[in-house]
């Protein structure tokens, strides 16, 4: 098995926070609106986003804001 990049690695909620700065309610909002990224399915009880497609989404709102 291939070594694990950053680019695909899993974060649980918490790093989800603490790297958008977004409050957990917020996260939920964003992915019922469409907005965020939908977490994948790790277990039953488990749930994780990855890295890459949040790096992507904080890019894409970075952009936005520079009229990238």
């Amino acid at each position: 098995m291939a070594a694990a990049t950053q680019s695909s690695r899993v974060l649980r909620l918490p790093d989800v926070v603490q790297k958008t700065g977004l409050k957990r309610d917020t996260v939920y909002r964003k992915i019922r609106e469409g907005s965020f990224p939908k977490p994948l399915k790790l277990s039953e009880r488990a749930s994780g986003w990855l890295e890459v497609e949040v790096d992507l989404w904080i890019a894409t709102l970075a952009a936005k804001r520079s009229g990238v």
